[in-house]
């Protein structure tokens, strides 16, 4: 028997979005649609993958057994994708990579090296953005490909794999600045400083107010309020041009996500190439 994609797509979104409704906003199905594919699943199947009689649906014994094998046909699906594509030799005629600027810009030129060199003729355009926006972006097939700091679940139409890649966030503190003098700082002290934060389209529009933050979606504002007027200020980055910084912190982008406040360092660092940590 042959199992609508569409069908095993909404079963798994549902399982790790927590409910039917909350799949439906990720696949931008209306919840009617996601119901109506997992009950014809169920038909197909001929066991109940969920017990609806919870205020969230949750998954039989039964369904629990389905859901790894329904994951292996998607896995299976789209590398069957891959191999027809590689088969055909088609290359498309343009790609989209959606990515944070704060990457180091000679990851990306040494990126775009090699892709000149096996692509030669395929038109190429760069997005900024940042996490969920990201994520948004590859769904609506507004771009093909997107960068982001690692985390735990991808939605199940998008395709991951963890880059070999690590690089840190850096907060430092001007000589004068008051955190200088001490020996070690908590996040909570940092809470009555202004944060520079990056911020997303998607996410932010939902979050509460948080005070004394300045966010933008990309780094280039958040260095333009530094250069401007970067007293009593930290921003998180992930590298450092030759600028005189107030206060920051740092933190693991792949593959830890993100990460806590770790420690602080005083003085006036310039960056070195590849992006790495400078704080002693």
């Amino acid at each position: 028997m042959r199992y609508s994609p569409e069908a095993l797509t909404a079963f798994v979104e549902a399982v790790d979005c927590g409910s039917f409704s909350a799949a439906a906003r990720r696949l931008r199905k209306s919840q009617s649609t996601i119901s109506t594919a997992i009950a014809n699943l169920e038909a197909d199947l001929g066991v109940t993958l969920f017990d609806r009689a919870t205020r969230q649906p949750t998954l039989t014994p039964q369904g629990e057994q389905v859901l790894s094998y329904v994951k292996a046909i998607l896995a299976a699906s789209e590398r069957l994708d891959e191999l027809a594509v590689s088969l055909a030799g088609e290359t498309e005629p343009r790609l989209t990579f959606v990515l944070s600027d704060t990457l180091h810009p000679d990851v990306l030129e040494d990126l775009l090296v090699q892709f000149d060199r096996r692509f030669p003729h395929t038109e190429f355009e760069c997005l900024i953005g940042e996490d969920e926006d990201v994520i948004d972006l590859l769904q609506k097939a507004r771009a093909q490909v997107g960068l982001i700091e690692a985390r735990d679940r991808y939605p199940t139409d998008i395709g991951s794999t963890r880059l070999p890649l690590q690089t840190a966030m850096g907060i430092y503190v001007a000589p004068d600045h008051p955190l200088a003098a001490q020996g070690k700082v908590v996040w909570d002290e940092l809470r009555s400083w202004r944060e520079l934060r990056l911020s997303t389209f998607l996410a932010s529009a939902t979050e509460p107010a948080a005070g004394q933050v300045w966010s933008a979606p990309t780094i280039c504002c958040c260095s333009a309020w530094q250069c401007r007027d970067s007293a009593g200020a930290f921003c998180p980055v992930r590298w450092w041009r030759s600028l005189r910084r107030r206060a920051g912190w740092w933190r693991l982008i792949f593959p830890a996500g993100r990460g806590r406040f770790r420690s602080i360092c005083c003085g006036i660092r310039k960056r070195r190439r590849g992006g790495r940590q400078l704080a002693a």
